[in-house]
């Protein structure tokens, strides 16, 4: 193979939702939001598209970040006090974030960190030049932000001694600079005392001696009174006045949801309207007894009142309004939300209120995602359809009115189309354009409503409790709950070009459904497929299956389920495949695999694969572990069994390999034998059907492929009648080879490749010109990838022809694997299969096909990553998927053409943007001439 064909490894965006947000912030110039995590990471968005992604060198969590006003550059505080400059810098006519600068607050002599210099809340001039800091201890410290030089506050005069009493005044909670005076800024101290400072002549203007634990405050427009939000689930507004310098009662003192004990009212918003009546949005407040446990923001307005019920915590929120110092009026237009799971926007200028759908950052774990499938160059009829259905779902989906519209997207509009497909825990499959950076939601096909499950019944109690006090409305769509775990979505798979789908779940159900853009109301056909054959001795200890409804269900316009087809036992589903050209869906589980004719809704074949040690198969996933006595005896024999009998087989598997193997390269090792006895050794792991040549090497036809855990491959030769005979004739299968691998490893996938080496093309696209005709005339051959070895045979007589050993004493096993074609960066009609391997240590090897040849190799994930492994999907076209967290995709290229990244760019101006000369002399005028007061030591940047 060519080196142009590849790139490095590249991680090129993050899919979802960031995982643990923890901080919050907004430009109201460049309509930029940002986002910071637990994790170090701070994410930019704007127009969909615009996006760009920050870490810091250490893994500390976010706990604050502010925009420097209309600069693009962000500051960040994290929970080891530290503090840091951020970026958008322009690198290759693209933006990109990077840190600047980094700064530590000093603490007392002799002391590293202290609770008392620990920073709890940051405040931004507007005029970028001045950071203000409240920390634990009650002191405010000031960061001259040109050369982040530092200085303090001094000591607070005039406070009544009646309101110490001895006591300190607690963390500050909050500062917030006036409206229409910048040198004044509000201090909020947690005991309740809040303090009206004067910058220019460092003297206090006004003290409010609140008597309630302080939570947060916010100016009303004009400056002439604010809002403080209290512990006790209330908030009262303070009026602002030079002829009274010492204020102990507020105008008004509202608790919204008393006279009950409340949770404290987080944070508050007070935005003025055209209306004359303010809105006032607020977090928290609820009632501790009824609804302590509720995580809600109030919206207020006159008699207008909504309690916003999110099923996460609500870590920030903001709204975006008018800014302009010249207008009367804030006059707000969203609300913008950020939860632990989820971003929600509501529209404060459509009447009652409602979410804007939002083109990225959907929370992907809705319900959590139990696995995934993606299509590469979806054909435009189907993307078409599967749009309308989408939009027929949520008629408002409409991105044009997104409120975050910062930056321009350079990314050109891609023209093949991708569709990812996840399934989830709640039995939902979604469909989510993956064509581009941003991931958005496109259609959610449900598979719970043909079934009778525990959450029918609960409709009547939801409906009763929202005529209920506090006015609650249901926002968001994280639903961390499902009503039954057998519903759970664990196979997909998919004809692009009839729109057939078929998923499989976790109860031993696998669903046919077709694309309709009509709805439907009809009975589903069921049927049911005994993999067990009547063999004795087997007893099925796990869960019940699904019962369907009966009578007929009423679908929506989209993919609506045709037939239902049982395995029984109804255990998980571990493999699935479709060929809608014959009409044949294949499906496999941990007892063996069937063939079912689902046009003319009859079974076609029932295999079972387990061996005579197989309970731990009838044991199913749901249900309790065996017996402790049982796993001990069964420890103790396999001990005793391998003391006695492994050295033996280990020297016989050697000699045979030695046999096969005169000269073994030095990156393939030896590859030990595996005990038939294992645990779980039926399970079927792949399925694939193929017009390939099994029965003689002059006739082709139709055929099916089963690989097991075992090692064991079944061939069967197909008898498929005409399009014209689907009706008159069934389907007929007969066993054409049956191979068993000598190590006995996991067959994890199998295909087969034509006379010149190249996969055979999908079903649909020979006969409608999509693809070129395979080679019938050369010798076909077939692929096996075992989770230790790749190994190609030649067909019909199941020859070896080539094979590659991967290093087994190691630990190294292979986990997922696909075909994919790499085009050539410099022409697009060259382009060469290859095949792509991501192992359990995290690595990805790929090879050519069908000469298995290693070409690159790549650290992807790391080995401790299981989950992220477990969860990869490679994409037809050199790209791939894996779950960085349960909210997340981490989306990669091993392509040097195929590259999906974000191509941005926000224009900025910076008035701060010194040379060194301007440096020199600023820090000669600071330190020589006392410009500036610097308290404690003078720190520079680090």
């Amino acid at each position: 193979m060519c080196d142009f064909l590849f790139s490095s490894f590249t991680q090129t965006v993050e899919h979802g939702f960031p995982n643990q947000p923890s901080a919050l912030a907004y430009d109201p110039k460049l309509q930029l939001m940002a986002i910071g995590t637990k994790s170090g990471a701070i994410k930019i968005y704007g127009a969909p598209g615009v996006e760009m992604t920050g870490l810091h060198k250490d893994t500390a969590a976010v706990t604050q970040i502010h925009f420097l006003y209309g600069q693009g550059r962000i500051l960040s505080l994290l929970d080891d006090n530290t503090i840091h400059l951020w970026e958008i810098v322009q690198r290759e006519n693209r933006s990109h974030l990077v840190e600047v600068h980094s700064f530590n607050l000093p603490g007392r002599p002799g002391i590293e960190s202290t609770s008392a210099t620990r920073v709890t809340v940051m405040l931004l001039k507007l005029s970028c030049d001045l950071l203000a800091l409240g920390t634990e201890g009650g002191g405010v410290h000031f960061l001259e932000l040109v050369l982040f030089f530092f200085k303090t506050l001094g000591h607070l005069q005039y406070i009544p001694e009646e309101y110490k009493c001895g006591k300190s005044l607690g963390p500050v909670e909050s500062l917030q600079q006036h409206p229409q005076d910048s040198d004044k800024i509000l201090i909020g101290y947690s005991r309740g005392l809040v303090v009206l400072w004067d910058l220019n002549s460092r003297h206090v203007d006004n003290l409010f001696l609140g008597k309630q634990q302080l939570e947060s405050l916010v100016w009303e427009r004009s400056g002439n009174s604010f809002v403080s939000s209290h512990s006790d689930g209330g908030y009262m507004v303070w009026a602002v006045s030079s002829s009274n310098p010492c204020t102990h009662d507020p105008i008004s003192s509202t608790i919204p949801y008393g006279p009950f004990p409340c949770k404290a009212v987080n944070k508050i918003l007070w935005r003025t309207t055209e209306s004359g009546s303010p809105l006032v949005l607020f977090s928290g407040g609820m009632p501790r007894a009824s609804y302590g446990d509720r995580h809600c923001l109030t919206i207020l307005q006159d008699s207008s009142h909504v309690t916003l019920d999110f099923t996460s915590r609500v870590i920030d929120f903001f709204t975006i309004h008018c800014t302009d110092k010249d207008k009367e009026f804030d006059d707000p237009s969203a609300l913008v939300v950020l939860l632990e799971e989820e971003l929600v926007v509501i529209d404060l200028q459509m009447a009652g209120w409602p979410t804007v759908p939002a083109p990225y950052l959907a929370p992907l774990h809705s319900s959590a995602i139990t696995c995934s499938c993606h299509i590469s160059n979806v054909p435009p009829k189907l993307w078409e359809r599967v749009i309308s259905a989408g939009q027929q779902q949520c008629p408002l989906q409409n991105y044009e009115n997104w409120p975050l519209c910062g930056g321009k997207n350079l990314a050109a509009d891609p023209k093949p189309k991708e569709l990812l497909l996840t399934g989830h825990e709640d039995g939902t499959v979604r469909f989510w354009d993956a064509s581009g950076v941003s991931l958005k939601p496109l259609y959610k096909l449900s598979t719970a409503n043909i079934f009778q499950t525990d959450g029918d019944h609960n409709d009547s109690l939801t409906q009763a409790g929202e005529e209920e006090w506090p006015p609650f409305r249901k926002v968001g769509c994280f639903d961390p709950y499902s009503d039954d775990p057998r519903l759970a979505i664990q196979k997909i798979s998919v004809c692009k070009y009839s729109g057939k789908l078929v998923v499989a779940g976790t109860a031993g159900q696998v669903i046919v459904l077709v694309l309709s853009d009509e709805k439907s109301d009809h009975m589903i056909d069921v049927a049911t497929v005994d993999l067990l054959q009547d063999r004795e001795g087997f007893t099925w200890k796990g869960h019940d299956r699904l019962p369907p409804k009966s009578g007929s269900v009423v679908f929506a316009p989209g993919f609506q389920p045709v037939v239902l087809v049982q395995c029984m036992p109804p255990a998980a589903v571990t493999a699935v495949t479709l060929h809608a050209e014959w009409n044949l869906i294949a499906f496999g589980t941990s007892h063996g695999f069937g063939l079912f004719d689902y046009h003319r809704r009859s079974p076609v074949l029932a295999r079972c694969t387990l061996h005579p040690n197989d309970s731990l198969a009838m044991e199913g996933p749901l249900s309790r572990v065996k017996s402790l006595k049982k796993s001990l005896r069964q420890s103790f024999r396999r001990i005793r069994k391998s003391r006695v009998s492994g050295k033996k087989r280990v020297q016989e598997a050697n000699a045979q390999l030695a046999e096969h193997d005169a000269e073994v390269t030095p990156v393939q090792r030896r590859i030990e034998p595996r005990s038939a006895d294992d645990s779980l050794s039926g399970v079927v792991r792949c399925l694939c059907f193929a017009d390939t040549f099994l029965r003689d090497g002059t006739h082709h036809g139709p055929t099916m492929w089963a690989g097991t855990n075992s090692g064991s491959v079944y061939a069967y030769a197909l008898d498929v009648p005409s399009q014209e005979k689907f009706s008159e004739q069934s389907v007929e299968a007969l066993l054409g080879k049956e191979i068993q691998l000598m190590h006995r490893a996991p067959v994890v996938s199998i295909a087969v490749l034509d006379g010149r080496g190249n996969p055979l093309p999908e079903p649909y696209e020979v006969s409608r010109d999509l693809a070129k005709a395979p080679d019938m005339q050369g010798s076909h051959s077939v692929l096996i990838v075992s989770e230790e070895q790749f190994k190609v045979f030649m067909l019909p007589k199941v020859s070896a022809k080539t094979k590659f050993k991967l290093t087994a004493h190691e630990g190294c096993r292979v986990r997922k694997v696909a075909l994919s074609n790499f085009t050539s960066v410099s022409s697009e009609e060259y382009s060469e299969n290859a095949l792509v391997c991501l192992t359990n240590l995290g690595d990805i090897h790929v090879f050519s096909v069908p000469a298995l040849r290693p070409q690159v190799r790549y650290d992807c994930i790391r080995k401790e990553d299981i989950s992220g492994i477990a969860s990869c999907v490679f994409t037809k076209t050199g790209q791939g998927f894996y779950l960085i967290s349960p909210s997340e995709y981490e989306r990669f290229s091993l392509s040097a053409r195929v590259i999906t990244e974000p191509l941005c760019r926000v224009d900025v101006e910076r008035p701060h943007d010194l040379s060194l000369q301007q440096i020199r002399y600023l820090i000669f005028n600071i330190l020589y001439q006392g410009d500036f007061t610097v308290g404690g030591a003078t720190q520079a940047i680090s």
